[in-house]
């Protein structure tokens, strides 16, 4: 009858120093969060009022980046693409001058957050504070006005108005070309957007902003500085 040696464990080495735990710790964990910041979320603060009342400011919130197509590192292809941008979206974008001025740094360039109103091959016009998109009133119940209207359309008036601000309530018609999208923001008469600088380019748009995680009012006293009514809401 034949005999079987029963297998002995080998002897486990010496444990690893918890210097070396923690090191691979972190690095596992580094790597882990710059794969969700470039392909999946990444958040944002909001710094301004443009966006009043649905972003305040003091304002954290989510981007969703694969929404749109995620750009791979070094290279000019998108990945995990759903949807192209539609009219009404919040996204969150590179400010175009920026993207577009090859004395500026990566670091030194800006991230701006406003609404879809124009897509590729729409024409878009505003009369009065009154948005149209071709030729069909586009009213929506976020955009709010703060102040009177400046005054009447003028031949001077002519896209992108540049520091041009009093034209901001009349706009020409324009035609938004292929590969941009025409945004605004949905506090309408003060908002720097499109109407001063032009279209964004596809390559510039990050994600969509699509829930706030968190809410502060530096201005308010310390028991209100947090907007608990806030935290966790959808953006629409």
């Amino acid at each position: 009858m034949a005999m079987f040696k029963k297998k002995t464990k080998e002897p486990a080495g010496p444990p690893k120093p918890w210097y070396r735990e923690w090191s691979e710790a972190l690095i596992i964990a580094v790597v882990l969060a710059l794969i969700i910041r470039t392909l999946l979320f990444q958040a944002f603060k909001i710094p301004s009022g443009s966006m009043e009342d649905t972003l305040l400011i003091g304002d954290h919130l989510l981007v969703n980046k694969f929404i749109y197509g995620t750009d791979l590192p070094f290279t000019d292809n998108r990945i995990l693409k759903l949807r192209d941008p539609q009219r009404g979206d919040v996204i969150v974008f590179e400010y175009p001058p920026d993207t577009a001025n090859p004395d500026l740094n990566f670091w030194q360039k800006r991230d701006f957050i406003k609404r879809v109103i124009g897509l590729p091959g729409d024409t878009v016009e505003i009369n009065d504070k009154h948005v149209f998109v071709n030729g069909d009133a586009y009213e929506i119940p976020q955009a709010v006005f703060k102040d009177s209207y400046l005054r009447g359309a003028s031949p001077m008036c002519v896209f992108p108005f540049g520091e041009n601000t009093a034209c901001r309530d009349f706009m020409p018609k324009i035609t938004v070309p292929e590969g941009t999208y025409f945004v605004m923001g949905d506090n309408r008469d003060r908002s720097f957007d499109s109407r001063y600088w032009g279209f964004v380019p596809r390559d510039n748009i990050k994600g969509l902003a699509f829930i706030k995680y968190w809410s502060w009012d530096g201005e308010a006293d310390l028991l209100h500085k947090i907007r608990f009514d806030r935290i966790g809401r959808p953006i629409h």
